[in-house]
């Protein structure tokens, strides 16, 4: 390298140093936006109430929370959920784009580096001859970061993906929420066949019996007319209630990514298990529920935005340098005194664009107001969802015991105007009514355990269930 050489080399360098040392970030800092978080839940249960006792905040701890309900089946179909459901598939693929795109903005704070060649063969008439050209070099190029722009465009995308990180548990959970649900239904739906099975029987010996009493002219023959219309219309809830059996069953195939035809679920126990949902303090929800965490993160990356174009109020610099060989031979392009070599520095400032700037800057801060407000509102309508699912849990922890007790005096009334009716006390009419009475309180007894379970799944999944944001 000669003397010039260098001289340009040693002003060159401190021009970037300079440049580096006067860099700065415009553009304002992010602060997460506040909002009204209540000291406690307003429909929390009471240390008297009884529906709900107390438990350890860490029973519902960061991992397996469908294990609360103690079903093994559910336990076994839970897992497939993570690795077989599109939907949850889908948010993986969108978590690993957002990824790579942090990645590929924040090489752009680094210089980029192109190997150059080129060769050419020019020449004229039959005297003139010709000749050939050789050229190989490398190219560098680097533009410092002096107000931020790249360094918030990374953390823009960083704050993106931290979103999709959200949502992708936000998928997840919905869909763990969904096989849950499905799946109790599936189970009290097979309940709700067994009753109805029992009933078919029962409704078979009772047409038997008034038959044998018609025939016998002790009781008329609309007495057995009301036992077949009975016992056709419990046969119909049978194939109804069968049919969306099937369609359970298939519903549950679908979530954990397989095909309906491919998928069963055999008749098993029922566990009835409730189990009791420890809820934290109202300020935890903002971390437990991912979407409050993809709204928040939406709100720092528009935020970012705002840096990202205040920047263009500031010229841009530019580095370029390129060291090479040139030559009519190949040996030429290795020698040292072929050698080629440049530094660069451009500059570039707008001096005038109309206000366009200054519209790119107030659309990017009306974008973070507007990502505020939807953060906020994603806050209010969590509070809503937890207040709403307690009271529903509250309210079907009362009705349970009232169900029973209805459930039991509706199969002693049914057990004695039977023995009535065949001593000839009462009409059919009677033991249809009560009968009937029966089977909807037994029906609805297993519906409210269902729906209680339902409502836990419901409760856990508005707590954000067992999922924590960074």
């Amino acid at each position: 390298m000669t003397i010039s050489s260098a001289r340009v080399a040693r002003r060159s360098a401190a021009l970037l140093a300079a440049a580096l040392l006067g860099a700065c970030a415009v553009g304002p800092d992010y602060q997460r936006p506040a909002g009204a978080v209540p000291g406690a839940y307003k429909e929390a249960p009471q240390a008297d109430a009884g529906w709900m006792p107390a438990v350890p905040a860490d029973t519902l701890a960061r991992g397996p929370w469908w294990q609360l309900f103690g079903d093994a089946t559910l336990d076994t179909l839970m897992p497939q959920v993570e690795v077989s459901n599109q939907n949850v598939a889908a948010a993986v693929a969108g978590y690993a784009q957002a990824r790579a795109l942090v990645r590929e903005q924040r090489a752009a704070l680094f210089p980029s580096l192109a190997l150059d060649g080129s060769a050419k063969r020019s020449g004229g008439g039959a005297s003139a001859g010709g000749a050939t050209g050789l050229q190989l070099g490398v190219d560098a190029a680097w533009a410092p970061d002096l107000w931020g722009r790249l360094g918030r465009t990374v953390a823009g995308a960083r704050a993106s993906a931290q979103a999709s990180n959200a949502d992708l548990a936000a998928a997840r959970l919905s869909a763990q929420g969904e096989l849950a649900t499905n799946y109790f239904s599936l189970r009290d739906a097979d309940t709700e066949l067994g009753l109805l099975r029992s009933t078919v029987e029962a409704y078979e010996r009772g047409l038997q019996i008034t038959g044998n009493r018609y025939a016998a002219g002790i009781a008329p023959r609309t007495d057995v007319l009301q036992a077949q219309t009975q016992l056709a219309s419990a046969r119909a809830d049978l194939v109804t209630l069968t049919a969306q059996r099937a369609q359970l069953e298939h519903a549950v195939a679908v979530l954990v990514g397989k095909a309906p035809a491919e998928f069963a679920l055999a008749p098993a126990p029922w566990t009835m298990t409730v189990p009791a949902v420890p809820l934290g303090l109202p300020s935890e929800l903002l971390q437990r529920r991912p979407d409050i965490a993809s709204a928040e993160r939406a709100v720092a990356a528009a935020n970012e935005q705002i840096g990202v174009q205040r920047a263009a109020y500031f010229p841009s610099l530019t580095l370029s340098g390129s060291i090479g060989n040139a030559g009519s031979r190949v040996a030429d392009l290795f020698g040292a005194s072929t050698s080629l070599w440049a530094l660069g520095l451009s500059a570039a400032q707008t001096l005038f664009d109309a206000g366009a700037t200054q519209a790119r800057v107030a659309s990017a801060e009306a974008a973070r107001d507007a990502a505020v407000a939807r953060y906020r509102q994603t806050v209010l309508q969590a509070f809503q969802s937890v207040e709403n699912q307690l009271s529903t849990t509250r309210s079907l922890a009362e009705q349970a015991g009232l169900r029973f007790d209805a459930s039991e005096a509706a199969d002693l009334t049914e057990q004695q105007l039977r023995n009535r009716y065949q001593a000839g006390q009462v009409s059919y009419t009677d033991v249809v009514t009560a009968q009937a009475s029966a089977l909807n309180a037994r029906r609805t007894l297993a519906q409210l355990a269902a729906n209680r379970q339902a409502a836990a799944i419901a409760l856990i999944q508005a707590l954000g269930g067992g999922w924590q944001a960074p």
